[in-house]
């Protein structure tokens, strides 16, 4: 009879991503923009907590820049939700909740 190799289980935080479209500030120069997905052509040091990808930030006028979750702010409204374009209030709602369970408190600004 065949012998049966159980794997151990990995327990540990989930990674919950930054989804696409929503607004985040730079930790170092406050310069804004919108996570426009995930890279796996990591450069440099900086990955997320998967440790495979960096998110895609588009600044606006300038070429999108490759950043890790540590370098981002999330942005929020006077309410406290995260601020996502084009999305209704309950996905909105629903993202806050699952970020706040894994940020901590000072990684959330109020957009002015």
């Amino acid at each position: 009879m065949a012998e049966v190799q159980a794997r151990p289980i990995q327990v540990g935080k989930t990674w919950v991503r930054i989804p696409d479209g929503t607004r985040v500030p730079l930790r170092e120069d406050r310069q804004e923009g919108v996570i426009d997905g995930l890279t796996e052509l990591v450069v440099g040091p900086g990955r997320n907590p998967d440790g495979r990808r960096q998110y895609r930030l588009n600044l606006g006028d300038q070429p999108r820049m490759l950043v890790s979750e540590d370098e981002l702010l999330v942005l929020t409204d006077a309410e406290g939700l995260v601020l996502m374009l084009k999305q209704k209030v309950e996905l909105r709602r629903f993202m806050t909740e699952r970020l706040r369970a894994v940020f901590a408190a000072d990684r959330f600004v109020t957009a002015a």
